[in-house]
């Protein structure tokens, strides 16, 4: 129920019969002193039954008017707004005339703004007041004008509204609800919260809470988060919040969930190496593969060798073997679980004996040239180095001969160099001492050394000769061997020629 209480203006909006007056009529002027109240019962929230009255006076008249009829509210966020039209009498008492009753309608609204729950200030009403009033008993005949009047005003009111009653307040609450109440360790918990008897047009806040794990809540759900929490109960709980409200704004619930440890397993963990054979110095690759049956995170590491050095990170690890004996090399490693637990493995590498050193070209013997007049010419202290040279061929078939000739820059002859090792070649290959090696098995190039020289290298099997890249092949078939004692030429030949 509301009862309204408050201060009221008139404007009665017509005439009331006065001889005094011409022409026998007098228009009631705006009464300022007055006074209304009304009182509604709501059926719905929006719906009421309104009484009003209105009593207004001055020197002139005094207008009572009560009225009833239907009165429609909206009730907004601290404010109503209302339009009503209700039915009545009026009575209307003037000096000098009879008090007369009439039919009344008043038709309008208003504005309450709320000041708390039972009291709110009617910032105003606003009415339109219509009554037909009859002056039979003190007009005559003659002025049919005046005996039924029509007043058409306004009628302006303020003042307090006190309400009573009400529908009793319904607390707001809070459910707590969980989608797993029971997980392993590392699972998440999902939980959610619905709220209720909260004004829907207001935005509510919400606040999360866990006595185990990390909870991350985002308005009505939240994740907890279990990795790390010890097994038991815990509980959630969930604080609901309408900002705009100072009492009865908060409701809370809570909910149960627990965490079980899974069963402890070890790691399960293996090592292989790749290659597992390799020679001293070559590296091998070790790698490692580690599971957890409870599915818990694992890590590798306790890298260690017998032997050699042991360098990784994460599920590989390379050994290096330099240095390292020939034999057996274990390669042992750790992988550990998030809770401590650990299982070894190691993988072998065997580091092989070295193999022989690859052969060497050498270089044998040389010869010098002293004769000024055939300066290419392969001497008998020449030969006895060369026969040493076919000698060692000889003894090793797979070797070949690499003869490099030089000369000295004073010799200015042509092609000098390439002269000696052709010789070279010449004699070790068919020369007077009968060595017979193959000439294939010859090669011939010329050397920068700057000395006259020649000089002889065996190049075994599977070696090659050093100085390739500084010396330069001989082209045999422009340069030929220069025979030790050519044959004599024709006399018949040599007397044509002179001819």
């Amino acid at each position: 129920m509301e009862l309204f209480l408050g201060y009221q203006w008139l404007n009665p909006g017509g005439n009331i019969p006065d001889h005094n007056v011409p022409p026998n009529a007098m228009k009631l002027p705006a009464i300022a002193q007055g006074f209304g109240t009304n009182l509604s019962y709501n059926f719905t929230r929006y719906l009421a039954l309104e009484g009003n009255y209105g009593g207004d006076w001055n020197r002139n008249a005094s207008i009572d008017t009560a009225a009833f009829g239907p009165k429609l509210t909206w009730r907004g966020d601290g404010v109503d707004f209302f339009a009503h039209t209700l039915l009545g009498f009026e009575r209307l008492s003037s000096r000098g005339l009879t008090s007369v009753n009439g039919l009344a309608a008043v038709l309008g609204g208003g504005m309450d703004l709320k000041i708390n729950k039972r009291v709110s200030l009617r910032v105003f009403e606003a009415d339109f007041q219509l009554a037909r009033q009859n002056f039979s008993a003190e007009v005559p005949p003659d002025d049919s004008h005046l005996r039924r009047v029509t007043f058409e005003g306004e009628r302006l009111s303020t003042g307090l509204v006190f309400n009573f009653g009400g529908a009793p307040e319904i607390p707001v609450a809070a459910a707590c609800s969980v989608q797993t109440a029971e997980v392993m360790v590392g699972e998440p918990v999902h939980v959610t919260v619905a709220a209720s008897n909260f004004n829907p047009k207001h935005t509510l806040t919400y606040d999360w809470k866990s006595s185990g794990g990390k909870i991350e809540g985002k308005d009505t759900g939240a994740t907890i988060d279990t990795n790390g929490a010890a097994g038991g109960s815990y509980t959630a709980t969930a604080t609901v919040t309408d900002a705009k409200v100072k009492k009865n704004g908060t409701a809370s619930c809570t909910v149960n969930f627990s965490v079980k440890e899974p069963p402890k397993n070890p790691p399960q963990f293996s090592c292989s190496a790749s290659p597992t054979t390799v020679q001293p110095g070559n590296p091998s690759t070790i790698t490692c593969s580690c599971t957890s049956p409870d599915n818990v995170p694992v890590t590798i590491g306790g890298w260690s060798a017998t032997g050699g050095t042991i360098s990784g990170s994460g599920n590989s690890a390379t050994l290096n073997t330099t240095g390292a004996s020939p034999g057996t090399i274990t390669v042992n490693a750790t992988c550990t679980d998030s809770r401590g637990l650990n299982t070894s493995s190691s993988a072998s590498v065997t580091v092989e004996n070295p193999p022989p050193p690859p052969p060497q070209a050498t270089k044998l013997n040389e010869c010098t040239y002293p004769n000024v007049k055939k300066p290419w010419r392969v001497d008998n202290t020449c030969k006895a180095a060369l026969d040493d040279v076919a000698l060692k061929l000889q003894q090793d078939s797979d070797s070949k001969l690499v003869v490099v000739g030089n000369a000295d820059p004073s010799e200015k002859r042509k092609d000098l160099a390439a002269e000696r090792a052709v010789d070279v070649k010449a004699y070790i290959s068919g020369g007077e001492a009968k060595q017979n090696i193959d000439p294939s098995r010859i090669e011939t190039r010329t050397g920068n050394a700057g000395t006259g020289t020649s000089e002889h290298w065996i190049v075994p099997a599977g070696a090659t000769f050093p100085n390739a890249d500084s010396t330069t092949a001989v082209d045999e078939t422009k340069v030929k061997a220069i025979p030790d004692h050519p044959k004599p030429v024709a006399k018949k030949k040599a007397a044509k020629k002179a001819q």
